[in-house]
C-alpha cells in the first residue's frame, strides 16, 4: 500500500490562513474596499488656469485647453478664461476661434494686455497688419513698454505693414487708361 506523500506543517498552516483571511468581511490584508476612494467634492480643487498655464509651458496646448474648460466651469468665462481659452487655440492653430474668444475676452475688459498681445499675433497670422498694429500699440501703451515680446511684435507689426503697403513688385504693370465709347473707359494693365 502506498501512503500519500507527507506534507508539511508550514503548508498546512499557511493554506489555512489563506483561507481564513478570504473569509474575513475586511477581506484579505485587512483592506475594507478594494476599489479606489472616489473624489472629495468638499475638498478644494485645484485651479484650472494654474493647470493650464504649466501646460502651456510644457508644450501640452490640448491638454492646457481642457484645463482651461474645467477652469471656466468653475469660474465662468471671465477675462482670464476667455483670453487662456484663445491662447491656446492660437497655439493649436485655430486662427477663428482664437480670434473670436480673444475679442470676447477684450469685450469684457478692453486694458487685458495678455488678450490684446494675443489678438495682435492672430491679426498678424491672418495678414491683417494695419489692425494689429494698433492692437499691439493698445497693450505696449497699457503695459509701459515693459513687455519684450510686446515691444517685439509692435516692430513687427509696423515692418510688415510698411512693407504691404509699398512694393518694387507692384511696378511691374504700366495701367493705361482707354475709351471705349462715350462716358465708358477700360482700364488695361501692361507688364514692364
Amino acid at each position: 500500500m502506498r501512503h500519500a506523500p507527507a506534507v508539511s506543517r508550514s503548508a498546512l498552516l499557511l493554506a489555512a490562513l489563506v483561507l481564513a483571511g478570504a473569509c474575513t468581511p475586511q477581506g484579505p490584508l485587512g483592506l475594507t474596499d478594494p476599489v479606489a476612494p472616489g473624489l472629495d467634492t468638499d475638498a478644494a480643487s485645484v485651479d484650472g488656469l494654474i493647470v493650464g498655464h504649466r501646460l502651456m509651458d510644457a508644450g501640452e496646448y490640448e491638454l492646457a485647453l481642457r484645463a482651461y474648460y474645467r477652469a471656466a466651469g468653475q469660474l465662468g468665462l471671465n477675462v482670464d478664461v476667455l483670453s487662456a481659452l484663445g491662447s491656446a487655440n492660437l497655439r493649436l492653430g485655430r486662427i477663428g476661434q482664437a480670434e473670436a474668444l480673444l475679442r470676447q475676452a477684450l469685450e469684457e475688459d478692453g486694458e487685458f494686455v495678455p488678450a490684446l498681445n494675443n489678438l495682435g499675433v492672430v491679426l498678424m497670422e491672418q495678414g491683417e497688419y494695419g489692425e494689429a498694429r494698433l492692437v499691439f500699440q493698445t497693450a505696449f501703451a497699457i503695459d509701459s513698454g515693459r513687455t519684450d515680446a510686446i515691444r517685439e511684435n509692435l516692430r513687427l507689426a509696423i515692418a510688415r505693414q510698411e512693407d504691404s503697403v509699398y512694393v518694387d513688385d507692384n511696378n511691374e504693370f504700366r495701367f493705361d487708361l482707354i475709351r471705349r465709347g462715350p462716358g465708358v473707359y477700360e482700364l488695361l494693365a501692361r507688364q514692364v
